[in-house]
Order: structure tokens, then sequence, then C-alpha cells
């Protein structure tokens, strides 16, 4: 690929994980005695089936990483990427209740990548337009995140 962004920045809920980590499931979150991940009811938790390729490929290219959520879960998210095993793919994360384009400004200060630079992966068509604004290449994740909807993403951000 001729140009790739500086930094992929994905979105959490319905993105990487198929539910909303702050209605859908109920922390505290736990690895079972059969490796899996699952909740304070014991329900099942698991990422969409290619996340883990997904950050792989990124980390392949020597992309930096960063994950954006709006939730006010906070703590939650963070144990299950810790859980996931996915926190040494990020190399930042902004995790909190609001607007997405407060994480993005907080991400360019933090990490002195131009919005024109980044690239943005997210299932909510709202935060799509709120952060295209910026400058940033921003993709609408359907159906959770995959290899395909990384390349595609990818030949994008080079078109652009």
């Amino acid at each position: 690929m001729a140009r790739l962004p500086q930094l992929a920045v994905f979105d959490l809920d319905y993105t990487l994980w198929p539910f909303w980590v702050d209605t859908h499931v109920e922390p505290p979150f736990h690895r079972s005695r059969d490796g899996r991940v699952r909740d304070r009811r014991e329900q099942l938790v698991s990422l969409y089936p290619e996340v883990p390729a997904v950050l792989e490929r990124l980390r392949g290219l020597g992309m930096p990483v960063a994950a954006a959520s709006r939730t006010g879960e906070i703590q939650g998210a963070n144990q299950l990427l810790e859980l996931f095993d996915l926190t040494k793919y990020f190399s930042h994360k902004e995790i909190y209740p609001g607007c997405k384009v407060t994480h993005f400004e907080r991400l360019r200060q933090k990490s002195g990548i131009p919005y024109s630079e980044m690239i943005f992966f997210d299932d909510e068509k709202r935060n799509i337009v709120d952060v295209s604004k910026l400058g940033v290449t921003c993709i609408h994740v359907r159906g959770g995140m995959s290899l395909h909807t990384l390349t595609q993403g990818l030949e994008t951000f080079a078109g652009s």
C-alpha cells in the first residue's frame, strides 16, 4: 500500500465486541475455568472473531492503535481489553462518556499525530459524521470489525 495511516483508532462497543459494555453485560468480568471471558452472571462475553487478527495485522504494519469509546463503564471496558489480551496493542486509550471529538482532540495531543494521518473504525454513524469533520478518515463498521473491513479502510485511506 502506498500510504498508511500513522494511527488506527477503534471504537469498542459493536466494533470490537458485539454488545454495549454498559448495558448488555454485567461487570466485573473474569476468566472462567474453561479460559473464556464471562460477566458477573456467568454470561459468555466474546470479541468479534477476526479482531485479534486485525490488531496483529496492524502490529505487523508497525501502526500504533488507539481506543476511543464513549462508554460510561470505563472500568469494565478496560477490564475486557485486559482479559481479551488486547492491551498490548493499544498505545492510547480514551474511554469515557462524551463526544468522540473530545477523544480525538486528546489523541492528537498525546500522540502528536495530525487528524489527516488517522483512520477511525466505528459502528455508529453519528460518530463517523462528527469525527470526519476533523479530517480523520472514518470507516463505518457493519457487523463487527473484520480483516475485510480493515483492508477496505486502509485502501480508502491510501486513496484519500
